[in-house]
């Protein structure tokens, strides 16, 4: 049986082989022969099936032009950034030290148009230390996983790769790797097996071979940048993770009204009353400068202690507090004794409030005030479930070694601020409640079965196994939040479910995590980044109420 005629060819040009002048065409055995009509250019273009091989679809040359296009593999990498990039002499070349990677696993990409270089020894290092299931382990892992991406597809890493190659369209400079020895005399003779000793060779070495450059060392240690400067190299901290340059500058929740506050703002205010609470709309130039769920005062012949709630422009709604410093608003018994601590509970209190920080000193109640309130919350009112409280455990002075025992049993030695903040309170509750009265087999009978009661409701929980879990309705304190890093304090604060309220103690001050500061800490991270939130709030408690002797020590020591 003969076959059909050929298609045209329009059809041909779908073959990769379409340069190739077709052959004329040869009889086919009638098992393997195949039947398909000729197509016409003015009709759609249909599929036509195939033995073993996938359907090919004739179209005209216009369409067939977008279909190959339509068809080109996608590129692996995500676009670069279209910022035109400056000249090379005009970058800045950083050699970054090893522990500015393991601090931060995405500071390759925080130098915006600026240069890296890495040194050989740097590389040695990050494969040391990616083992273990620390933070410093996960964030080595983490660099070698972007060196890997960045470098995997070059052709040749001497000249530099580009470092917007994984999709940081701000790292707009170039990544180069340490590809031969680099030999410079240093003005001092240094021994030649430390590995900071080296990476200032390199550092030397890199400002002679680049004299026009600006060559600076990027380390968090204190000692190497000394080193640095006194060989006359430059040396820099690593700035990126700082929220502030100076601590003064953080946000205290708190804004003082000038004496002529009512004078500028006393006109057309709106007051309504909504579930016990009043409300004043007022309008005014400072009104702008607020902050949501910020406290305002004034001190006054017209006192006010209100929250702002909204700010609208030059418009903004204010909420009087309650008074949680009268003994019929006690909370567990406990009273506020100055104007910072009532801001606090009226903040720990409040169920429209998920996350709340306090800063202070020591003695000025941060623990008191928040184990006070989830008690209250959590036996009382029944708002929450459970309690939990973590703390990073970060030693003073030596380490006592590893510790015996179950999870809590290790903790329990890190929670004596927590036992003696419960003995306080159930003191405060006893007397409250007039328990104290009758004889003393019975008190001390009353006394321990509420204190078994407390302690069946409160879990001490280590960080360490934290990740991936998820908390329902659980009232988490996070007690010595200033010695955690911003993204261990994100691994914290994303492990809260629904009716879930967190509150983060520290004092930026008592700082004993090894390359944390005030400035870097998790606990500033988050008091400046939930700061307007309208379900955040923060207050920082000023005078201490420990006793005379701790706020004497904590001024005069």
């Amino acid at each position: 049986m003969p076959l059909p005629t050929l298609p045209t060819r329009m059809g041909s040009l779908l073959s990769p082989e379409s340069s190739v002048k077709t052959p004329p065409a040869t009889p086919l055995p009638a098992a393997k022969a195949e039947t398909r009509p000729a197509t016409s250019p003015a009709k759609h273009a249909q599929p036509r099936k195939t033995e073993g091989k996938a359907a090919v679809i004739e179209m005209p040359p216009a369409q067939e032009a977008g279909r190959q296009a339509a068809a080109a593999p996608a590129p692996s990498r995500q676009p670069r950034s279209k910022t035109p990039r400056l000249a090379k002499e005009k970058r800045r070349l950083f050699v970054l030290d090893t522990n500015v990677l393991l601090h931060d696993s995405n500071s390759l990409f925080q130098f915006k148009e600026h240069d890296i270089f890495l040194p050989m020894i740097v590389l040695e290092e990050l494969d040391h230390q990616k083992k273990g299931m620390s933070e410093v382990a996960r964030n080595a892992r983490q660099v070698s996983r972007h060196l890997d991406g960045l470098i995997g597809s070059a052709s040749d890493v001497r000249h530099g790769v580009r470092l917007d190659g994984l999709g940081n369209v701000e790292a707009l400079g170039d990544l180069s790797l340490q590809t031969s020895a680099m030999d410079a005399a240093l003005p001092v003779e240094l021994p030649s097996g430390k590995a900071d000793n080296i990476i200032l060779h390199v550092v030397h070495a890199l400002q002679q071979l680049h004299p026009k450059r600006d060559v600076t060392l990027v380390s968090k240690d204190i000692n190497m940048r000394l080193k640095a400067r006194a060989l006359g190299l430059n040396a820099e901290d690593y700035y990126n993770d700082h929220v502030l340059d100076d601590s003064d500058l953080l946000y205290d929740g708190v804004f003082p009204l000038p004496e002529n506050f009512w004078n500028r703002h006393g006109k057309d205010i709106e007051s309504w009353q909504q579930s016990g609470t009043t409300y004043y709309r007022i309008k005014g130039p400072l009104c702008s400068q607020f902050i949501v769920n910020e406290f305002v005062y004034f001190e006054g012949d017209m006192p006010l202690y209100a929250q702002v709630r909204e700010v609208t422009g030059k418009s903004a709604v204010l909420a009087t507090l309650r008074d949680y410093s009268h003994g019929k608003n006690s909370v567990w018994g406990i009273t506020a004794r100055n104007r910072e601590q009532n801001f606090a509970l009226n903040l720990l209190m409040n169920p429209e409030i998920d996350f709340v920080s306090l800063l202070g000193q020591a003695g000025t109640g941060k623990t008191l005030l928040a184990l006070a309130s989830a008690l209250n919350q959590t036996l009382e009112t029944k708002r929450y479930n459970e309690i939990i409280i973590t703390r990073a455990t970060v030693p003073v002075g030596d380490d006592i070694g590893f510790l015996p025992g179950t999870e809590e049993e290790k903790m329990a030695p890190w929670m004596g601020a927590l036992e003696d903040n419960l003995e306080v309170l159930h003191l405060g509750s006893a007397a409250d409640n007039g328990s104290g009265q009758g004889n003393n087999g019975q008190q001390d009978w009353s006394r321990n079965a509420t204190m078994d009661l407390i302690r069946s409701r409160i879990k001490i929980k280590s960080m360490n196994f934290m990740r991936g879990r998820t908390f329902l309705n659980k009232f988490l304190i996070i007690d010595e939040a200033q010695n955690l890093t911003p993204k261990q304090m994100k691994t914290l604060v994303t492990r809260a479910g629904p009716g879930t309220k967190i509150v983060c103690l520290g004092n930026i001050a008592q700082i004993d995590t090894p390359y944390l500061t005030e400035g870097s800490s998790g606990l500033t991270y988050v008091v400046d980044r939930f700061k307007g939130w309208p379900h955040a709030g923060h207050i920082t408690l000023q005078r201490g109420e420990r006793s005379r002797l701790a706020d004497y020590a904590s001024e005069a020591l």
